[in-house]
């Protein structure tokens, strides 16, 4: 009797999936280098970085490079797919549709951009382009506030933007790269420059002592949560090493551009507070996360860095700068950590925070660009005098982003605790003419709006909290008379919607249902009020806990105003 085998199975002969282009894969190693001869290529905290190289390269990313790169990288397409359409600067483009056109031209939706006219420039410029040859967006706050409103061709920023000027700048193709003016290592050095760094290196000023300086000063992070620079300093040193230093420059508050303001002026004093910061903690690395909205500003850090290593103040690769890309919510912490690491910026579930456990799972040290600013000239001119430059009982300096209905928008370096209308008129050159102050944002887009009547409240930490709004980065936005609120609530409650990252119910569902309760006829307030204290109580980050802050504020403090409007029933 013969016994039969069983037939073998078949066999696949290549994994599942698309099959892999092989000259994508060699144009792929040819513009991002071989990872077979270098494996830290292969790192996924490089993941965003490789997108950005293909972008450029490309105008769009084609699935078939995708493919590549997860290959390249030996991560699933899967987790390629997700980062690169997280991210609104990231064009995926299937495998069945037309790339998109050559030239995209971006409109500035923020509220101080659509008070200057952003609706009618990007109806005009749609209505005027070519489909196939340039398409017209709308965007996110550029950080240009200042010069509203602004455009962006490719990557270059017209300020002021008119439609007859954009249009030109598209007709002639001369998109010239950014001319900044700043600081260099040679003149920084020669007024005293990173002779703080190098007493820290030498031990001449302790770590101690420093952060007992910047206590006195009353030195809190600048980028919003105001939290002491010192406290957090120690509770990064509290943790075991290895651990790593982090600069948010990825200001993305709609109003805010002060730390554009000072990069773009002084690149190795923001540098030298972020190395001494590194410092204090012992960090193994120092990352600066900069959005992708300043591509001169990338040059220029770039090149300071450069200069950093050239004179032996930094060892090659101490320093790493990385930029965003295009992603609001990457200015919280945890989903900035997320984003440097290669992922979609999604933030995380606290405890444990970022001293604890941050990048690459180590304690973190995350500080603002302007907190970092601030360090070298604290103790170069001595905490007593910073602090004593307060006004109304607060201390130090705030730099003020304003913009809106002002003569004079822009920066402004004023006394924290200085009020609204001394601000106005102290440093920005009273109303714009033909202008009544109606309201204020003190915070940008989420830290609420103030009517005219509350002007004369100090401008600060822990002064705003009680009328329900908070300082924030100190992005203000001045409202007039001219302006119309319910236009305002909707502007500002789109942006939330639009940048929410997705990730918890209460604030994905929320500010879309919210957006769609303010653009009916009628609000329904009960409503309203309700899913703003689901929002707040239940959103994982602050972008769902602050996002109904603008429309709590009008209902609060503009009431008379919706009721006249006939926007809600009189009370």
């Amino acid at each position: 009797m013969t016994v039969q085998s069983p037939p073998s199975k078949r066999r696949r002969g290549r994994p599942r999936g698309r099959e892999l282009a092989p000259l994508a894969l060699s144009g792929l190693r040819a513009l991002l280098g071989d990872e077979r001869a270098d494996p830290t290529l292969r790192r996924r905290d490089r993941l965003i970085e490789h997108l950005h190289a293909l972008q450029d390269a490309h105008g769009h990313l084609a699935m078939a490079e995708l493919r590549a790169l997860a290959s390249y990288m030996g991560l699933p397409m899967a987790a390629i797919f997700e980062t690169a359409t997280f991210y609104a600067h990231f064009d995926v483009v299937h495998d069945d549709q037309a790339p998109p056109p050559a030239l995209t031209v971006r409109v500035c939706d923020s509220l101080s951009c659509r008070l200057a006219g952003a609706e009618a420039l990007h109806a005009r410029l749609a209505a005027g382009a070519d489909p196939a040859e340039v398409r017209v967006l709308r965007a996110p706050c550029m950080g240009r506030c200042d010069t509203a409103p602004v455009a962006a061709v490719r990557h270059h920023h017209v300020r002021y933007a008119t439609a007859e000027g954009v249009e030109a700048v598209v007709d002639t193709g001369h998109v010239h790269p950014e001319a900044i003016l700043w600081q260099r290592l040679a003149d920084y050095r020669a007024a005293g420059g990173y002779r703080l760094l190098a007493a820290c290196r030498e031990g001449s000023v302790t770590v101690e002592a420093l952060s007992e300086e910047l206590e006195r000063a009353g030195l809190r992070g600048l980028g919003g949560a105001g939290f002491p620079t010192f406290r957090k300093w120690q509770a990064v040193r509290a943790e075991p090493g290895p651990r790593y230093a982090v600069i948010n420059a990825d200001e993305g508050e709609p109003g805010t551009f002060k730390d554009r303001f000072y990069l773009e002026r002084e690149p190795h004093r923001c540098l030298e507070g972020a190395l001494v910061g590194a410092w204090s903690v012992e960090a193994r690395a120092l990352y600066i996360y900069l959005r992708d909205e300043y591509p001169g500003l990338h040059r220029v850090l770039a090149e300071a860095i450069a200069e950093l290593e050239a004179a032996g103040l930094a060892e090659p690769g101490y320093i790493v700068l990385r930029r965003g890309a295009g992603a609001y919510i990457c200015g919280e912490e945890s989903a900035l950590i997320e984003s440097l690491e290669g992922k979609p910026g999604k933030p995380r579930h606290r405890p444990p925070f970022v001293a604890q456990r941050g990048l690459f799972d180590r304690p973190t040290l995350v500080n603002n660009v302007e907190t970092a600013y601030w360090i070298p000239l604290i103790h170069e001119q001595g905490a007593d005098r910073f602090a004593g430059q307060g006004r109304h009982g607060r201390k130090g300096l705030r730099s003020f982003s304003v913009s809106g209905r002002v003569a004079r928008p822009g920066v402004h370096l004023a006394p924290a605790g200085i009020t609204l209308n001394e601000l106005i008129e102290e440093h920005c050159g009273g109303m714009a003419e033909g202008h009544r102050l109606l309201g204020y944002l003190p915070g940008g887009a989420s830290g609420g709006i103030l009517p005219a009547g509350k002007a004369d409240i100090p401008l600060d930490f822990d002064t705003l909290q009680e009328h329900g709004c908070f300082i924030g980065s100190a992005a203000v936005i001045v409202l007039s008379d001219q302006d119309d609120l319910r236009e305002v609530a909707t502007s500002l409650l789109a942006f939330f919607a639009d940048e929410s990252c997705g990730q918890c119910t209460p604030c994905r569902v929320g500010t879309e249902k919210m957006l769609t309760l303010l653009e009916r006829e009628h609000w329904d307030v009960a409503m309203l009020e309700r899913l703003s204290r689901v929002m707040a109580d239940a959103s994982i980050c602050g972008l769902g806990q602050a996002a109904p802050n603008p429309v709590l504020s009008l209902l609060r403090d503009f009431r008379g105003e919706l009721e006249a409007r006939q926007l809600i029933a009189r009370g």
